[in-house]
């Protein structure tokens, strides 16, 4: 969801206000995904690198993430999403850790759309967080180093139990995958578009999925299509 600051930065504005806008991009997404059928999104909300931005900014994340649960979770809840949440908890403020542990239990017996929040999220560090845990476990004697395969490896992941994503969606014309989910994107398809986040609406999101559905996914093998 790249390009809240730029927006903002473009007509005159606050960092702040273009991350506040951001935050309704959001919400039309959830809604989006909703209607167009879509099972699971996640979105970046905020990466291990992001520490690195001006404490004020940082602030002013943390404070938009806490208005969104408490005004949102209820409206989440009621539309049937389910919240997941991936990144490293260990560290976070106590208030912070609660509203995602709130959103969370609220929400894990839904059965609609699941969404996962990326928060003080980074692939690197997931994997290295896997690869840890696997050692000890290597170390403890209750697992077997050859036992380790991609199922494995997989399973020890944030994402245990989601599907690998299809489909990555990058706005404002960023090309790079910035650290997210180093692991699960290995065959997703990638869409860049280059609304900035905060004008990222119904029309864009149902325009990357038509441009997923005329891609030819061949996962390493001989093309599915055709003539």
């Amino acid at each position: 969801m790249d390009g809240n600051g730029r927006w903002a930065a473009s007509r005159g504005l606050p960092r702040v206000e273009g991350h506040r806008r951001g935050v309704d991009a959001v919400r039309r997404a959830v809604r989006s995904a909703i209607e167009l059928g879509v099972h699971f999104l996640t979105i970046y909300s905020f990466s291990s690198e992001n520490w690195r931005r001006p404490p004020a900014e940082v602030a002013d994340l943390m404070g938009l993430l806490k208005l969104f649960v408490r005004r949102d979770l209820a409206d989440l809840h009621g539309n049937n999403v389910r919240v997941r949440i991936i990144g490293e908890r260990e560290g976070l403020s106590s208030d912070i850790a609660g509203l995602l542990d709130e959103a969370e239990c609220r929400t894990q017996a839904n059965t609609g759309l699941t969404l996962i929040v990326a928060f003080n999220y980074g692939g690197r560090q997931e994997i290295l967080r896997a690869v840890r845990n696997l050692a000890r476990s290597v170390a403890e004697g209750a697992l077997a180093p050859d036992a380790i395969d991609l199922d494995v490896l997989t399973g020890a992941l944030d994402t245990t139990g989601i599907p690998d994503p299809d489909l990555v969606i990058r706005t404002s014309g960023e090309q790079r995958l910035s650290n997210f989910l180093t692991w699960q994107t290995a065959y997703a398809e990638y869409v860049i578009v280059p609304e900035f986040w905060p004008d990222f609406d119904h029309a864009a999101f149902h325009a990357a999925i038509e441009e997923y559905h005329r891609r030819d996914r061949r996962f390493g093998g001989l093309s599915g299509k055709v003539g």
